[in-house]
């Protein structure tokens, strides 16, 4: 459907005056896609479909020769058409429009052509031209494309919004030892002169950001995924981790296909089901058709797995399979709408493993993996909505965080559950059906939920997915002779205006030797439980004991002494998670006495996902919720208490958990000693496995601490045989160099867009940067980190500014960094009001730990 008011706007924007002889201009010319350029391209041009040509040399450094065919139908030419083209205009060589070879006319990021070279009805435009290379993602001896958001135009000149599909044929032109992939069926291959040419067969329609191909030097595995024969590329070179995990790459594929086929009662829609393992991938996958692109690391395990990095295997490919049904068979029309295909993959991922693990299992890892990231931004001031506004697609990327990834999920099932099972997959059977191989909104998906369900959805959504932030709830009880007399619940917002979050949650009543589970619908801002009234006064309460509800729910204190004797995984989770987010916000437990706690329940705690979750939140509190001197007094009995637990636990990966905790936290030289003896020997304690990548982590910790580390360092250098992984290591190295001049260097280079290409290095080097013990030192780096941020949001992938801030401000809890971070936003009254919020989100647990160690 056409805005008619954003399209006339449109059209009295920007005109050449019809008496000079000249085009009329229409659309202003500006930066990005706007959506009005959008709305208006998609009112008029259909059947868009892309003829590509890459000539991708062996040297990194020469530039890559390409010739594009793009075809469309108009159904209007008064405008002067606007290609999205990124880049240098010296990289337009020759431009053809329908046979006739035209002036070159580039602005603001944007190829020209005049209305009267083009027609009504089918047009054909050529150019011949020089690639971008922004979103290639171009390595010595391998790359791939990344368009999410927007990136496409940093390539090719392309229509780079989601609503205008098309098709594309592909033909890339390599070294001859290269491999390649791409979203089409591979047509044919040849040889000729020492360089390989692959053509593929057309491909399925496909928004820009889903066209990919990938090339290089890469092993290639075949195998069946459901019916289909699979290709694999993947440059890994560690046996055990390719004999551990192929078998099990395929199988979790196949399970995922055929489970979303069931559920959706829709066969795979595509022709062809490829993917790749990439090294130091920016996003844990890509879910680009026919050539779906993962982060190599999670993919290849070997028999040191834990059963965390077991689980985030399976949900990424999980993740990435539903995505060929919610995203790539429906699309979002506009990346205000970019979190349903992030929630409905998140959440149907979690929801494929449900019926193998049971839904004990699966409850609980719905709880750990969801709620605690979720919090972790909607507790603060800088939370956005579910759904954003976004008038250009050049601040696309500024839409993606905890938010979408997980704060939707908890929503969609509270959605479920409001709605019942088989009314929601109801529901959505039917969008996918009506908005197949098209685009799709939110308010599209509602309206059909609506029908299904008996509670006014439209009402519901408001609070959820428009608004941002979390309830808090508090409850009193009043007792009489014994009995509970009353029990009131109320809940408040967070932040802003005062609202009610409607939804069921459950709370589990306990007695000696017995317990009782309520279930709660908190539709009000205060409700009277009734059911519970005349029952006996319990030892404790657990609030949130199913782990559905969402909120800050309050810790009873009576608690404390009988924590572990909760008898459910699940229960207990829940109970850790209130705890730590109460002590955030200041109410019922202090840092210290929250730390104590849950380093005396480490040997107690029998469940792994429990054991990791509790391992986290010690690690959080002693380096950022405890002052330098209160750390330094506890160290050594922490130390002593982790290492006895870890010596208790009898299951290897419980073994592991503690041991990566002991190593995280370690200050004193009786640990320092006892860790560098096993680095040195590459013996591991007892019952616990470690791999290379462990001994990797251990010579970076042992290197923060060690007053020379170039040695130690060089040596674990000498261990690792796999190129990427040593270019990576290498990468990190300088930042924890005990050389101050020597770190200053590393992030001075940084300022270079050239040295920032490898994101996820940058973030594991800025960890190593900014650690606690560092901080002294590198606290001047965060002024200028700031001030690159806009930068870093124009030319880094969409996770790169949250990872930029996390990885710098994560552990500080210095008044020298808040009041850098206050005077920067002060400054900059108008900055940028999305990456302002990703500042106050990363600042947060800072601002929090000045108010919690006053």
């Amino acid at each position: 459907m056409v805005n008619n008011r954003n399209v006339l706007s449109g059209f009295i924007v920007f005109f050449i005056l019809l008496i000079t002889g000249k085009q009329v201009v229409g659309q202003e010319v500006e930066t990005g896609v706007s959506k009005k350029l959008a709305v208006y391209r998609k009112s008029v041009i259909s059947r868009v479909h892309y003829t590509l040509e890459f000539d991708i040399p062996s040297k990194r450094a020469d530039k890559i020769v390409a010739a594009e065919t793009l075809s469309f139908n108009l159904s209007e030419n008064k405008q002067t058409m606007q290609l999205d083209f990124k880049e240098d205009k010296a990289k337009l060589w020759k431009l053809t429009v329908n046979g006739k070879v035209v002036p070159v006319q580039h602005n603001n990021e944007h190829l020209l052509i005049e209305a009267r070279y083009l027609k009504k009805g089918k047009n054909q435009i050529k150019i011949a031209f020089q690639s971008g290379e922004a979103a290639l993602n171009r390595n010595a001896d391998y790359l791939y494309t990344l368009f999410v958001p927007d990136r496409a135009r940093t390539v090719f000149p392309c229509f780079d919004q989601p609503d205008l599909k098309a098709t594309y044929d592909l033909t890339l032109k390599v070294p001859a030892d290269w491999k390649a992939m791409a979203n089409g069926p591979l047509k044919d291959s040849v040889l000729i002169n020492g360089r390989k040419t692959y053509r593929f067969a057309t491909s399925d329609i496909l928004s820009t950001y889903l066209f990919s191909f990938v090339a290089g030097k890469f092993e290639q595995q075949v195998a069946k995924v459901g019916s289909m024969r699979s290709d694999f590329l993947y440059r890994e070179t560690d046996t055990a981790k390719i004999n551990n995990s192929m078998n099990e790459i395929f199988k979790i594929h196949s399970d995922a296909l055929q489970y979303f086929e069931d559920w959706t009662a829709i066969p795979y829609p595509f022709r062809k089901f490829d993917f790749a393992a990439i090294p130091d991938f920016q996003f844990g996958g890509m879910e680009h058709v026919g050539a779906i692109q993962y982060k190599a690391s999670t993919l290849f395990l070997d028999g040191t797995a834990t059963k965390d990095q077991l689980n985030s295997r399976s949900n990424l490919i999980a993740h990435e399979t539903a995505h060929m049904w919610f995203g790539d068979l429906v699309t979002m029309n506009w990346f205000t709408d970019v979190w349903m295909k992030e929630v409905f993959a998140n959440f149907m991922a979690d929801k494929s493993a449900e019926g193998s693990v049971g839904k004990a299992v699966f409850d609980l890892k719905f709880l750990v993996d969801h709620f605690p990231a979720a919090y972790g931004i909607d507790r603060t001031t800088g939370s956005n909505p579910i759904r954003q506004d976004l008038d250009n697609l050049k601040d696309a990327g500024t839409m993606y965080g905890n938010i979408i990834y997980h704060k939707a999920p908890i929503m969609m099932q509270q959605l479920e559950r409001l709605m019942g099972k088989e009314k929601f997959q109801q529901g959505v059977r039917e969008y996918l059906k009506k908005f197949a191989n098209s685009n799709a909104s939110w308010p599209d998906l509602i309206t059909i939920l609506d029908k299904y369900a008996d509670a006014d959805l439209q009402q519901w959504n408001k609070v959820w997915v428009d608004e941002p932030g979390r309830p808090v709830v508090d409850y009193t009880m009043e007792k009489k002779n014994g009995k509970i007399s009353k029990f009131v619940i109320n809940q408040s917002a967070e932040y802003g205006r005062d609202r009610i979050w409607p939804q069921f949650f459950e709370m589990t009543f306990y007695y000696k030797g017995y317990s009782k589970e309520v279930t709660v619908n908190l539709n009000a801002t205060q409700i009277e439980l009734k059911e519970v009234e005349g029952m006996d006064v319990p030892l404790f309460v657990v609030f949130n004991s199913s782990g559905q509800g969402y909120g800050l729910w309050p810790s009873d204190r009576a608690v404390f002494s009988h924590l572990y004797t909760i008898d459910q995984p699940l229960s207990r989770a829940s109970a850790y998670i209130s705890l730590y987010e109460n002590m955030l916000n200041g109410r019922f437990v202090k840092p210290v006495e929250l730390l104590n706690l849950f380093v005396e329940g480490l040997s107690k705690e029998t469940e792994e996902l429990n054991l990791k979750l509790m391992t986290n939140y010690i690690g959080a509190i002693y380096w950022e919720f405890l002052s330098p001197t209160d750390r330094a007094g506890l160290s050594e009995l922490l130390e002593n208490k982790i290492w006895s637990a870890m010596l208790i636990q009898a299951k290897a990966n419980h073994k592991k958990l503690l041991f990566k905790t002991y190593q995280d936290v370690f200050l004193n030289k009786v640990a320092g000693d006892r860790l560098y003896q096993i680095w040195k020997s590459q013996i591991a304690p007892e019952g616990v496995k470690l791999s290379e990548d462990d001994y990797t982590a251990l010579a970076f910790s042992l290197a923060l601490r060690a007053g020379s580390d170039s040695a130690l360092l060089n040596d674990q250098l000498l261990r690792i045989t796999n190129a990427d992984r040593k270019k990576r290591f290498e990468f990190i190295m300088p930042a924890l160099s005990s050389n101050v001049i020597e770190r200053d260097q590393f992030f001075k280079s940084l300022e270079l867009k050239v040295n920032r290409e490898k994101e996820s290095n940058v973030g594991a080097a800025l960890y190593y940067l900014h650690h606690p013990l560092r901080q002294s030192t590198s606290v001047k780096y965060l002024a200028k980190s700031l001030e690159m941020l806009e930068e870093i949001q124009t030319t880094g992938d969409i996770f790169f500014p949250q990872n930029w801030l996390q990885s710098t401000f994560g552990y500080y809890q210095r008044a020298e960094a808040a009041q850098i971070v206050t005077d920067f936003l002060k400054s900059h009254p108008n900055y940028n009001p999305k990456l302002k919020a990703k500042i106050l989100q990363t600042a947060d647990n800072l601002f929090r730990a000045r108010r919690l160690l006053k």
